[in-house]
């Protein structure tokens, strides 16, 4: 390149500089009035819905989370409202592109120790609406649904379950072994799954028909490859049609949890007996399996 045409490209730089600044002024400037729309619209929500729910401490309103709604948390409580504050939704949102449940994951980080069930629990919000038409909202109960603490012991003895209706898969040799009944068609036991494939775990699954799942119950443990078969199924991939076999284990495991009301999925079973019931992440896994008593 020549003297001349550097000098005109410099030229041609400088002219056009002016514009690029004011480009990316208009970039900044674009950010900006969207963050502030959105803090808007959380201030907009957050004073309505203190007119409609006046007895309802909220903790947090965020309308950048889900497009189209606002997530409202009161205290351990979790609900959704559109952007004016009129429609509120009780129930969990799942992301179907990364096949996550949304509402899971928040009721976890708000509070890691409780049971993540169903439906959100909002009951405590909603109930106090006013008398103007707001109707009064209660968590479901009972079931998958469950939201609060089981009334039940939190040891569960296994030594009655036979060694057929099990499906063994994770680290085989591992030092750790837990226990899970899960049901097919439950997407916190997907979800569980999931994070029992990240961890150094043997695990024992054991599927329970708590909302009509044993035709895949039969067709995973029947299958040559049931592992493979398993995590399949979860996903809602096709896997190769088994023959036929011995399905009396798995009439074991649903007369197990009839007996012991494990009404819900998933529940958690320790090597030592300790028992939970729900989804729980893998952080707070890794640390109870190993308070495991010998």
């Amino acid at each position: 390149m020549s003297a001349i045409e550097k000098l005109r490209g410099l030229g041609a730089l400088a002219r056009s500089a002016p514009a690029i600044v004011a480009i990316g002024a208009i970039g900044v400037a674009s950010i900006a009035l969207a963050a502030d729309v959105a803090q808007s619209d959380e201030t907009q929500v957050a004073r309505l819905l203190k007119t409609r729910l006046p007895k309802t401490q909220l903790t947090k309103v965020d309308c950048k989370k889900v497009d189209g709604l606002c997530e409202v948390t009161a205290g351990a409580n979790l609900f959704y409202v559109n952007h004016g504050a009129r429609y509120l939704i009780i129930g969990r949102v799942y992301d179907m592109e990364t096949r996550q449940d949304l509402t899971a994951a928040r009721l976890l980080e708000i509070n890691p120790d409780m049971l993540v069930g169903g439906a959100a629990k909002a009951n405590a919000a909603a109930a106090e609406a006013p008398d103007e038409g707001a109707p009064e909202v209660s968590a479901a109960k009972g079931g998958v649904g469950r939201t609060t603490l089981p009334a039940r012991p939190v040891a569960l003895n296994l030594t009655g379950l036979p060694s057929d209706g099990a499906i063994v898969w994770g680290n085989r040799a591992a030092k750790q072994t837990v226990t899970v009944f899960t049901d097919f068609r439950c997407g916190y036991c997907r979800a569980l799954t999931n994070v029992l494939r990240s961890m150094d775990v043997r695990v024992v699954e054991r599927p329970i028909s708590v909302l009509g799942s044993r035709d895949i119950a039969d067709r995973v443990y029947c299958s040559k490859n049931q592992e493979e078969a398993l995590h399949a199924a979860y996903a809602g991939e096709p896997f190769k049609a088994p023959g036929s076999c011995d399905t009396k284990g798995l009439d074991a495991n649903e007369k197990f949890a009839q007996k012991h009301g494990l009404s819900g999925t998933p529940v958690i079973v320790r090597s030592d007996g300790a028992m939970l019931e729900g989804y729980r992440p893998k952080e707070f896994l890794e640390a109870w399996l190993k308070g495991a008593k010998s």
